[in-house]
């Protein structure tokens, strides 16, 4: 299984056991160490960097999130199979990285490194969508200041599920259990208009402005008190996830090493439950 998910080199020579490499890999994201620590029984750390490189390059992980509009506050989404998106704020302990030489710039590498400066320096945002169990479905990296409901669609659109027999991945959960955070027009009717189930509480200044508007004001929005608790799925996900301290601080300099790492730590937690 590992040898499949490994790129092979066409020349040079023969590489290491593939379980080695992707173990060294797991102990990099779960210590935060640098790859020029990593045990000798990992194999070489550069060989582990060029295999990460390269697992990038052929999109056997999902690449960086593309600039949406900027924002500034805070998310949490929960589709339901059901499910759960709130983000993750992860400080950086390295600056961002110059440019390269020339001035050129991978095409997969945003220009700001999916970096953003906020209250506690430069951070990143880890957007989650997990499923009932807490199994993560799908992730997206933004700027520590984005808005969180900018950003629910976009993670939204990035769920595949595989179907047991013949059929496309299905993409549409059955429920979206979220905070507050997106509790916003454009938001519900875009559930809405993908016939998408949503259980997402009411904000104190909207529900007064809609109070102030007597009958133009329209009716409130549902909300399923005991389909609400169910929300606390996500936040064990992130519990999970944090206890790998190469994700709840970022290390790696660029968006794409960084996405990558966090990429993997999901794989972990789907082996652990099945």
């Amino acid at each position: 299984m590992p040898a499949a998910l490994i790129p092979r080199a066409a020349t040079g020579r023969p590489r290491v056991e593939g379980r080695r490499v992707i173990n060294g890999m797991v102990y990099k994201i779960r210590t935060g160490i640098s790859w020029r620590d990593l045990p000798e029984r990992y194999g070489r750390g550069r060989r582990c960097t060029f295999v990460s490189a390269a697992t990038r390059s052929t999109g056997s992980s999902p690449g960086p999130c593309r600039r949406p509009k900027p924002g500034r506050t805070r998310p949490g989404t929960s589709p339901g199979w059901s499910g759960s998106t709130p983000p993750s704020s992860a400080p950086t302990s390295t600056p961002p990285p110059p440019a390269e030489k020339g001035g050129r710039h991978r095409p997969d590498e945003p220009d700001d490194h999916v970096l953003g400066r906020s209250r506690g320096g430069l951070t990143a945002k880890v957007h989650l969508a997990c499923d009932g169990k807490g199994r993560p479905l799908a992730i997206l990296l933004t700027p520590g200041p984005r808005h969180d409901s900018i950003c629910a669609h976009l993670l939204l659109e990035r769920i595949r599920v595989p179907r047991p027999g013949p059929g496309r991945p299905r993409c549409r959960p059955d429920q979206v259990i979220t905070d507050k955070a997106h509790s916003s027009r454009g938001f519900r009717a875009y559930l809405r208009k993908r016939g998408i189930a949503h259980t997402i509480p009411e904000k104190k200044d909207q529900r007064r402005h809609r109070l102030r508007r007597g009958c133009h004001g329209g009716r409130p929005p549902g909300s399923d008190r005991e389909a609400y608790r169910r929300r606390n799925m996500i936040e064990r996900c992130f519990n999970r996830l944090r206890g790998f301290r190469g994700i709840a601080i970022r290390y790696e300099k660029t968006a794409t090493s960084c996405e990558a790492a966090v990429a993997l730590a999901p794989f972990l937690l789907w082996a652990r439950s099945v």
